[in-house]
């Protein structure tokens, strides 16, 4: 048995095979970018229910401390060490330490 194809039946497959590829990759594209933004929304509001327990957690110690402590120098730690973590972050967030070169495309984030 033989298959007998001209040059215009070769490419033609050939081009159906191409668009099949990129049709696959476009897929594939789009379906990493709705993954990442999924993952991102999925971090900020683990991020925001962490930060929420926390600044709970500080407000209810500060809260007992003041109502239960007072004239003591405790007042002035249990305000004051939250504080001073919050600045820290802050400045840490705020301050550019160095400027990245551009990323090559392929490398990692």
């Amino acid at each position: 048995m033989t298959i007998n194809l001209t040059v215009t039946q070769v490419l033609a497959g050939v081009g159906v095979l191409l668009a099949l590829v990129m049709v696959w990759r476009a897929g594939s594209r789009k379906a990493r970018a709705a993954a990442d933004t999924a993952r991102a929304g999925v971090r900020l509001l683990s991020l925001t229910g962490r930060v929420l327990t926390t600044a709970a957690g500080i407000v209810g110690v500060q809260w007992l401390v003041i109502t239960h402590g007072q004239g003591s120098a405790l007042v002035w730690v249990v305000l004051g060490l939250p504080a001073l973590f919050s600045a820290y972050t802050l400045t840490r967030a705020l301050t550019v330490a160095a400027v990245e070169g551009s990323r090559r495309r392929g490398d990692r984030r």
